[in-house]
């Protein structure tokens, strides 16, 4: 009998992954529009996100068997990369901590990792946020790095509720290359970062904007009451009768002298 000849599958090239697509967004958008705001001369001396630092604190439960493993887990899941174990560097007994025990799990995301992240946790994250009110622009470290805060990890769609034994929060840090707190926000703001409007670097202090919406409400009760007159006057001028004062009458008048003239009779 012959050997049955066997024909061997040539592998599949694998593909290579797609560049981020907030990393594109930025240089194609972002660029050129914080180069036309503040000036900058070169490419290179434009602001651009560096790093972002993902931070879970486990607290009182680090002494709890497991729960460090599902911090970590998380965090894995969430940012993709697994995380560091934070661990104390001295004993302190008022929090009943002990030197060497984990308190907390982190991660630091950079390159295409942390281009992904951002874009998941701008676009689909914060969003699913309650109660969302904006960002606070005001978190900025005056060197144009920015710090949020996340109460519920339970906002990652990663994050399957089902499985979730205790809602954590998470810090979250931004690292720019931003000389000031006015070149970061720009930076992120370009990102989509849904910052809110009050109190925004580089804008007006709340005394000015409560100032000018005095003003603005002076302004309009003008408006207001001039609109008011004029259509006051526009009834007298159509209809000049309704709005005539009324006049004494000669019997008034008469009648008025009668009984002054019938007193001062009697009295004499």
């Amino acid at each position: 009998m012959e050997a049955a000849t066997t024909t061997e599958t040539p592998p599949v090239p694998q593909q290579a992954a797609p560049p981020p697509r907030l990393r594109e967004h930025y240089q194609e958008t972002v660029v050129p529009a914080l180069t036309k705001k503040f000036g900058y001369s070169t490419p290179m001396s434009v602001p651009r996100l560096v790093k972002v630092s993902v931070n879970m604190g486990v607290g009182e439960a680090s002494r709890e068997s497991g729960v460090i493993d599902g911090a970590i887990e998380e965090i894995s899941i969430i940012t993709g990369q697994r995380p560091n174990i934070r661990k104390a560097k001295k004993s302190i007994a008022a929090f009943k901590l002990r030197e060497e025990m984990p308190v907390g799990a982190s991660v630091t995301l950079r390159k295409a990792r942390m281009w992904e992240f951002v874009d998941r946790l701008v676009s689909i994250s914060i969003p699913r946020i309650r109660d969302f009110r904006g960002l606070n622009p005001r978190s900025f470290d005056g060197r144009g790095n920015y710090s949020i805060g996340i109460r519920e990890q339970l906002i990652f769609p990663e994050i399957d509720y089902d499985q979730i034994k205790e809602t954590r929060g998470l810090d979250i840090s931004f690292a720019t290359t931003a000389q000031t707190d006015e070149e970061g926000f720009e930076l992120l703001l370009g990102l989509g970062f849904p910052f809110a409007q009050e109190g925004r670097p580089g804008g007006k202090s709340p005394d000015e904007i409560a100032a000018e919406e005095e003003e603005q409400r002076k302004e309009e009760a003008r408006i207001r009451a001039e609109a008011e007159q004029a259509a006051l006057d526009q009834l007298k001028e159509e209809n000049p009768e309704a709005y005539a004062k009324p006049e004494p009458t000669d019997e008034e008048g008469e009648d008025g002298d009668g009984e002054s003239t019938s007193d001062g009779g009697e009295e004499e």
